[in-house]
């Protein structure tokens, strides 16, 4: 649809009339002259085919139909003010995109995001949590961490840290030893990539000495976060990372008292070569002070 709107000077010159009350503060506003400001009010009574305001001395006053027209204008003005204004402060930030798993970026992440953007408040984080194998050029993602040995072509890698794995669960279980642990359901969850080496349940018993529970209940879900809510609840035990299940321990939502501790892989961030900024650097800095401060 063709609009057939008036010349936007005209418009906005008799904005700031209206709003000022004169045409010579409109004239200042607009850095023009006030004869150039009465030029385009009398072209858009013109072009109305109405009279806009009445001529005093000193002063102008709305008509009927300047009165009208005027808070259409000025609301429209103030969302076109509002909306470059966003743009503009948008497009003066730094934004750097990390790619992560869900229950990555939701347990390890997310909770540290607050004490980087006291650090950092002029750089904005944005997250892409998925569990699938992200492209990360065609994602613009200028961080990814992953999971795994790799090997990782066309990145520049550097370690984040190994994940350890062990038993936790809900205090109200109370679970008091190895042979109590056995009787209970085992939470787990479904690797993404299937590796001898994963952290199992198989694998922990074997490297507790103890013969697995054939016939023991298990609960298998196919997201790591869910496996830990399970346990959370009280469901039975998981064998979860030890990293990821840091705020429950504390907070005694899940313990784990026994041993052992057996090892993951590790967690590599990854950026693409060439593509090096001083705000992902300040962002690979905090991320690797964050994990350094996990293992102390």
């Amino acid at each position: 649809m063709t609009r057939r709107l008036p010349p936007l000077s005209a418009l906005r010159a008799f904005e700031a009339a209206a709003r000022n009350g004169s045409f010579k503060q409109a004239a200042e506003e607009l850095a023009v002259t006030p004869t150039a400001i009465s030029h385009q009010i009398r072209a858009l009574e013109e072009n109305l085919d109405c009279a806009l305001f009445e001529r005093r001395v000193r002063k102008v006053v709305l008509t009927d139909a300047g009165a009208q027209l005027y808070p259409v204008l000025r609301d429209g003005f103030d969302a076109f003010a509002e909306a470059i204004g966003r743009l503009r402060h948008r497009s003066s930030r730094t934004q750097v995109t990390i790619s992560a798993t869900t229950a990555f970026t939701a347990r390890w992440l997310v909770p540290r995001v607050s004490g980087f953007r006291l650090q950092h408040p002029a750089i904005d984080l944005q997250f892409q949590a998925s569990d699938d194998v992200v492209n990360v050029e065609a994602a613009g993602v200028d961080i990814a961490i992953r999971y795994g040995e790799g090997p990782y072509p066309d990145f520049a890698v550097l370690p984040l840290f190994a994940d350890r794995f062990a038993p936790v669960f809900n205090p109200v279980l109370k679970i008091e030893t190895l042979e109590d642990l056995a009787q209970r359901p085992q939470i787990a969850f479904q690797w993404r990539r299937r590796h001898p080496d994963n952290p199992t349940w198989s694998r922990w018993f074997a490297e507790a000495g103890l013969q697995p529970p054939f016939e023991q209940a298990q609960l298998r879900f196919s997201e790591e976060s869910h496996a830990i809510q399970a346990a959370v609840a009280g469901q039975g035990v998981a064998l979860a990372s030890l990293a990821l299940v840091k705020e429950e321990l504390a907070a005694r939502q899940l313990v784990q008292p026994f041993g052992p501790a057996i090892s993951g892989f590790r967690h590599h961030l990854l950026i693409r070569k060439g593509e090096t900024s001083k705000a992902i650097g300040e962002v690979v800095d905090w991320l690797r002070a964050e994990a350094a401060a996990e293992a102390a």
